[in-house]
């Protein structure tokens, strides 16, 4: 048996296309404690997210965490879900739709995009037999994650390569690491804040942009995140033209006992709230999706912690989602990454190669026939 995935259904000279994936973090098939336990033991084992090592970190996940948190989880996604299932993963699959659509008008060759996620269903290995299996030998990988982080752009890196160290015919790859300060995206997120405060009518007394968190230890370590989270947000501030006192970074979602990046989303709110702010807006621009993190922990538990502390005014601005600005900086941002392919491709005569695939066939089967 062949150590490696043979190429089955190859035709020589067949058209290729280029391949996009779209990939985000990923949601648990149910909110139910048994879905939520599979995929907590798949995200929490990746070693990106939890750096001990590994038999001390074993005993803790399934001696402690899996017995415990997936029934508190599931309370939480039951929450969120819709009719529809996971928020994250309707809204993801409907923006691999609509860059598709929009990658399709634009690009002057063939191209297919497809949408997996890194944890869960569907998973990244069959989104790239997927882009094999439709002729795509040039692939672009986009994970939805604007700020760079070793937990997911590199986690995303880990996944994919994976995929590809049975092949034998491994695709040219390309990664986009993230676009943090891409005008485009930087100009939706802008968009949708204005958007927010023109329907209300006003503007709040803070705005607070809260991104995921990451272990303080990684940062020291080099991680980049925090850095461009900050430059997001300032970029972001600019471009509404924003005093320095009306607008703050705090970062959300804190797992375990040790130091993460400060200053905290939670206790933020809490002190404004104390201090005598009355009204306050947050946005997320860390998550291209509304997923629990944005819906769940900051529109219901945050929104909590500020008027029980004494605020009055809360209101969560949604992600990005399917936002046609922010659909026309995903397919800017494919378009540009993906230059030089369709160049090479469309250096090829048609008739040199037809004549090209003709001879290929005929030397395949001819060794075959020597066999």
């Amino acid at each position: 048996m062949s150590r490696y995935q043979t190429e089955s259904g190859f035709v020589h000279g067949a058209e290729e296309r280029i391949g996009v994936l779209l990939t985000n973090l990923g949601t648990p098939d149910a909110p139910t404690p048994a879905a939520l336990r599979r995929y907590l033991a798949e995200f929490l084992w990746d070693p990106r997210i939890v750096e001990l090592p590994r038999p001390l970190w074993w005993l803790i996940l399934h001696g402690i965490v899996l017995r415990t948190r997936p029934r508190r989880s599931a309370r939480a996604y039951e929450a969120v879900w819709s009719e529809r299932g996971s928020p994250l993963l309707e809204t993801t699959l409907e923006q691999g739709a609509r860059v598709q659509q929009l990658l399709s008008e634009r690009l002057p060759g063939p191209v297919k995009v497809v949408t997996a996620m890194r944890y869960g269903q569907p998973s990244i290995r069959d989104g790239v037999d997927e882009l094999r299996g439709a002729g795509c030998r040039r692939v672009l990988v986009l994970p939805l994650y604007p700020q760079y982080s070793s937990t997911t752009t590199a986690s995303t890196f880990d996944a994919v390569s994976a995929c590809f160290t049975r092949l034998r015919w491994i695709p040219e790859l390309r990664f986009i690491t993230g676009y943090h300060a891409d005008a485009a995206y930087i100009r939706a997120l802008a968009n949708s804040v204005s958007e927010h405060w023109e329907r209300r009518g006003s503007r709040p007394e803070k705005l607070l942009f809260s991104f995921h968190g990451i272990p303080h230890k990684g940062w020291l370590e080099g991680d980049p995140y925090p850095c461009q989270c900050h430059a997001t947000a300032r970029l972001v501030a600019q471009y509404l033209g924003l005093d320095d006192g009306s607008w703050q970074v705090a970062f959300q979602s804190r797992f375990g006992a040790a130091k993460w990046v400060t200053p905290y989303t939670d206790k933020t709110l809490k002190s404004w709230a104390r201090a005598g702010v009355k009204s306050v807006d947050v946005l997320c621009p860390g998550f291209s999706s509304d997923c629990l993190e944005t819906l769940e922990e900051i529109g219901q538990e945050n929104r909590d912690n500020f008027i029980e502390a004494g605020g009055q005014v809360f209101e969560y601005i949604p992600a990005l989602n399917s936002r046609t600005d922010h659909i026309d900086a995903l397919a800017s941002l494919v378009e540009r990454h993906v230059q030089g392919w369709l160049e090479a491709e469309a250096d090829w005569d048609p008739e040199k190669r037809r004549a090209w695939a003709r001879n290929c066939q005929q030397l395949a089967k001819a060794q075959g026939a020597e066999r």
